[in-house]
């Protein structure tokens, strides 16, 4: 029976951590932040401004804990490439975490305006694909801040199923570096404290993952992504957009822009000389599938945001107010947020810095979070890391 020591608990890493205790692994599962309910996931944010404002979390759960609960599939085709299938994965995930499309019920007065202005736009308009249970949403609008309801899946789940099969969870413990020997990892280290084991699996995130490969050795952290989003926004009084489940549309430009029903709260303090309240905004989310122009190092992150960048986040705002203007919003009214990152990827990607099993050169050392993917998703990745970390589970299992 093998020691396997998982950093970071979110998408990734808790999954990896429930696919090797079922297989009877001895895992030790290791998490920077807290254990803590999901309605209070929004204490947890550890927000930064690398060029533009980059979203993520440090809790146990990670980042699943504020997600919109967005499930689908992205990169593919990308991964096909490199040899990565993985129908069977996303099936299984699909299946444990229960996607679909939420009823009708679920669906505010906001939400279905933006939907049929699409439509009579001529544009392409479906349900969001959710890991939401109906049974327990109260529409609230509080996704991203944590489900009051605890109706949206979240890797705290899997945690817990670990825990049930023998897993053991550090929480509050932040992983510094690795312990290597003669090319083989031997185990990790947080600061005066090791814990050793035949293989390690790093899924803190693309920011920690290439810093702890860095200080191993290895030439990660470039090709940083973070599918860049602005939410396009304006008045339509007593709308009470704000209540509703959020991004519970897809509206798809093309394979590079989507556009999503979304509240944010920093359009109603531009808004506020106006006379708007919470209630009466209303607006569309607007994603684009950015280059990956960006790197991260030690003591720095950098985003740029390139030319076609700037273009695709104009073609998604321009066809954002033109569904809000079909939907009764005064077209003076029409703000924009600042540029804003949710989905962090790239830094230690497939073909570069890991082969198709999420292998590193240093033999037993694995990565299994959003930084393997070769490019941006340009839509919520949670599902496809969910996948990868499936395979990897499988793979490791093997033994």
């Amino acid at each position: 029976m093998k020691d396997v020591v998982v950093v970071g608990s979110g998408a990734g890493g808790a999954t990896v951590a429930r696919e090797l205790s079922k297989k009877g692994a001895n895992v030790t599962l290791i998490e920077k932040g807290p254990f803590i309910k999901p309605k209070k996931a929004y204490e947890h944010y550890e927000n930064s401004d690398v060029g533009i404002e980059l979203l993520k979390t440090a809790c146990v759960g990670g980042t699943t804990m504020v997600t919109a609960g967005n499930a689908v599939r992205t990169c593919q085709k990308q991964l096909k490439k490199f040899g990565i299938k993985l129908e069977e994965e996303f099936r299984e995930a699909e299946a444990e975490m229960g996607v679909g499309t939420l009823p009708d019920s679920h669906f505010g007065d906001g939400t279905l305006k933006i939907m049929a202005a699409a439509e009579s736009l001529g544009i392409d308009v479906q349900k969001m694909p959710k890991s939401i249970n109906p049974n327990l949403c109260k529409p609230c609008g509080k996704c991203a801040f944590g489900c009051p309801k605890d109706a949206k899946w979240t890797s705290l789940e899997y945690v817990e199923d670990a825990e049930k099969l023998g897993a053991r969870v550090v929480e509050n413990t932040e992983v510094t570096e690795l312990i290597i020997k003669e090319g083989t990892v031997k185990g990790v280290r947080s600061h005066e404290k090791e814990f050793y084991a035949d293989e390690v699996v790093l899924a803190p995130g693309a920011v920690e993952t290439p810093r702890i490969l860095r200080r191993a050795g290895l030439d990660a952290g470039d090709n940083f992504f973070v599918d860049t989003f602005v939410t396009v926004g304006g008045i339509l009084n007593g709308v009470e957009f704000n209540k509703e489940v959020q991004m519970n549309a897809l509206i798809k430009k093309s394979d590079d822009v989507i556009l999503a029903p979304h509240f944010s709260e920093i359009l109603v303090d531009k808004l506020s000389a106006q006379g708007a309240r919470t209630r009466d905004i209303i607006g569309l989310m607007v994603k684009i599938k950015d280059e990956a122009s960006g790197s991260v190092r030690e003591d720095s992150i950098v985003k740029y945001s390139t030319a076609n960048d700037v273009a695709l986040l104009a073609e998604g705002s321009a066809l954002a107010g033109s569904i809000l203007t079909e939907v009764g919003v005064d077209p003076n009214t029409l703000k924009s947020t600042h540029a804003r990152g949710a989905h962090p990827g790239g830094t230690a990607a497939v073909g570069s810095v890991v082969d198709k099993n999420l292998e590193t050169e240093i033999s037993g050392l694995f990565v299994a979070d959003a930084s393997v993917l070769p490019e941006a998703p340009g839509a919520p990745p949670v599902l496809t890391i969910v996948a990868l970390a499936k395979r990897l589970g499988k793979y490791l299992g093997q033994d």
